[in-house]
């Protein structure tokens, strides 16, 4: 079965492009598009979309607010990607702590395009740019510090979360640590159990925000 996808960008031509793009290939299908998160939530429960593609800037309702209710109203929610013009921007940071799973520019390579869609429905989130790492050091608290502390993250999970907020892969991780990828993935539940994360995702904006791993 295909990955499916839904477009979410208030510029027709730019949900244009990416549906050029997305149904190129084999494996993915855009279901449906809409122009605004105003109309997110009713989409995603009829098509039941395995991605959603969002713009973080509309007019009406803002991707930010459109992930936080797909997230909290929908049961199995989609996967969220991130797709904006501007990697520095602060709703990016705002977006993904509200829970989406990834970061797409507007500008990317059509073959970035397709692989991200691809990583966020496989589960695996995208490297952040340094722009946002520097955003979410720059947003820590004590309370975040705190928090991973608590967590008491074995040795072998701290490695494996440093490569997380890097943005490998549970595959390249295996093979950085010589490790099967089953064990890989039994250290990525643990670590979002111990810290509270809902994916890892929000698993490496903790590791950021708490001073764990450092922009680079």
């Amino acid at each position: 079965m295909p990955f499916t996808v839904l477009l979410v960008d208030d510029e027709p031509l730019v949900r244009a492009g990416l549906r050029a793009v997305l149904e190129a290939q084999p494996d993915i299908e855009v279901v449906g598009e809409a122009a605004d998160g105003a109309a997110v939530i009713p989409l995603v429960n009829r098509l039941r979309p395995d991605v959603v593609a969002m713009d973080v800037r509309m007019p009406l309702m803002d991707g930010i607010e459109a992930t936080r209710l797909v997230l909290r109203t929908v049961p199995d929610p989609p996967k969220i990607l991130v797709v904006t013009t501007f990697e520095n921007d602060e709703y990016v940071y705002e977006a993904l702590r509200a829970g989406a799973d990834g970061f797409l520019l507007k500008r990317a390579r059509p073959a970035e395009i397709v692989h991200a869609v691809r990583l966020v429905a496989e589960g695996e989130s995208l490297l952040f740019p340094a722009a946002v790492r520097q955003l979410a050091a720059e947003y820590g608290t004590n309370a975040a510090r705190a928090a991973l502390e608590r967590a008491a993250l074995t040795d072998r999970e701290a490695e494996v979360l440093r490569l997380m907020a890097r943005g490998l892969s549970n595959a390249e991780i295996a093979a950085g640590l010589t490790v099967g990828v089953e064990t890989v993935k039994s250290h990525v539940s643990s670590i979002l159990a111990k810290l509270g994360a809902r994916d890892r995702t929000q698993a490496v904006i903790a590791a950021y925000e708490s001073g764990f791993v450092a922009p680079s």
